[in-house]
């Protein structure tokens, strides 16, 4: 990998990790205001270190080790360093299974955005999708049976894979979907600051795990991952101190987050089954998709501006 996929892959990263992680820095920003100035010091640095140096360290290397279980938990951590080419063969080998476990879990989390979750609409067809709520259930039902299918003519740990993907989307759909409850209970409610920070710091791991399955999608690498990732995570903790407002303002950026995870879903299920996507299409297609809306964004704002006016 030549300096300049390197750094493309690493703006990609960061680039889809904020994106991505917009609700979180959201939802930190209105449960932190309600917290001592302590408490919320605490979590802007101690929080910081956790999320890039347990969970989105971790998480990389968990991810690793199962996909490749004969390596063990050493092995797997010293193999996300190594440039043993045996231990690269091994990891490529068994990369088919772990992207189709990433696909399938992005893929998801689009179309339930897509079908089920409130959105400001910025294409038409966003709007339609948004009173079809009930088929969400049977897209992800036959899209799944679709993928399984398929992936079993070539390798039965491919097809479970996939479930397991959504198997993981629904139990971190399960946790968000509780988020929403318990955040407006925190907001109104005399619970402790630790109750809170204990909140914030669970509600973080689940968010995190969008950016790390989709971080594979830009690279196998995991110093690349940690890298990007890691940098993503402190420029969310930025904006939840001092530009949520503003974040807020650019009404369709989750949107250009989505249709991310959508593209780097689709482009892990087409690598695992084989076909050759260049590695600069993914950082590529982000800064595009994220360009877009944020374009659009900035458009709306000065609409709203001109009306004000």
């Amino acid at each position: 990998m030549d300096w300049l996929l390197i750094i493309l892959t690493v703006a990609g990263l960061i680039v889809f990790e904020t994106v991505s992680s917009i609700d979180n820095a959201i939802i930190n920003a209105d449960v932190l205001a309600t917290m001592s100035e302590r408490a919320r010091r605490w979590f802007l640095l101690w929080g910081l270190i956790a999320a890039v140096f347990v969970i989105r360290g971790l998480l990389p290397w968990v991810i690793v080790w199962a996909t490749n279980p004969s390596l063990g938990p050493m092995g797997a951590l010293l193999a996300t360093f190594s440039s043993d080419p045996d231990v690269v063969a091994a990891i490529e080998e068994s990369a088919p299974i772990l992207l189709i476990f990433g696909g399938m879990f992005l893929v998801l989390l689009f179309f339930h955005w897509l079908f089920a979750e409130e959105k400001n609409c910025c294409l038409r067809t966003e709007a339609f999708f948004s009173r079809q709520t009930v088929w969400f259930y049977a897209v992800a039902s036959i899209l799944l049976a679709a993928v399984v299918w398929f992936a079993l003519q070539i390798n039965v740990m491919m097809g479970f894979a996939a479930v397991l993907g959504s198997t993981i989307f629904f139990i971190v759909h399960g946790f968000r979907q509780n988020a929403e409850v318990q955040e407006a209970r925190l907001k109104g409610s005399g619970m402790s600051d630790i109750s809170k920070l204990a909140y914030l710091e669970v509600l973080d791991a689940t968010f995190s795990i969008d950016g790390v399955i989709g971080a594979f999608a830009f690279t196998l690498s995991v110093p690349l991952i940690l890298i990007g990732n890691g940098v993503g995570a402190f420029v969310v903790r930025e904006l939840t101190v001092r530009s949520v407002d503003r974040i807020r303002s650019y009404c369709y950026l989750k949107n250009g987050a989505m249709y991310s995870i959508l593209v780097l879903g689709t482009i892990m299920l087409a690598d695992s089954f084989g076909f050759h996507i260049p590695a600069w299409l993914s950082p590529i297609a982000t800064f595009a998709i994220v360009g877009f809306f944020l374009f659009r964004s900035v458009q709306e704002q000065k609409k709203g501006a001109a009306g004000a006016a």
